[in-house]
């Protein structure tokens, strides 16, 4: 069963950076989407970030213009880099592959908390 683990996560006052990392236990160099969740306390998960084998990526409106996801599909492994941090950003951050309109390829790993405060 593939494995999704997401790293990076931490309490950090508005207005700072954090970078999450996400390592895959398999290849997603055939994987054409990776993407970025994230969950808050008494809401619904929400796609924040994609991007697609060749690069093309797409955000939120919410986080447009301060984060940034990549990947290596050399090492397995999806980024997102977060700046200009929002106490609103706050949640548990996961890293999955879309599939189809609400689907996932993979199971959810354990997520990474983030916490800004104000």
């Amino acid at each position: 069963q593939v494995q999704l683990v997401e790293s990076g996560g931490g309490l950090v006052q508005a207005g700072g950076s954090l970078r999450l990392s996400c390592a895959a236990s398999t290849s997603i160099f055939s994987i054409n989407a990776m993407a970025w969740y994230r969950q808050a306390p008494g809401e619904q998960r929400e796609l924040v970030a994609q991007i697609s084998r060749g690069g093309n990526t797409n955000y939120a409106d919410s986080v447009k213009g301060r984060f940034t996801i990549s990947r290596d599909n050399a090492k397995n492994m999806v980024y997102l880099q977060m700046n200009s941090l929002k106490p609103d950003d706050t949640a548990v951050y996961y890293c999955n592959a879309p599939f189809g309109p609400s689907d996932t390829l993979y199971s959810w790993g354990q997520g990474t908390q983030v916490t800004v405060s104000s």
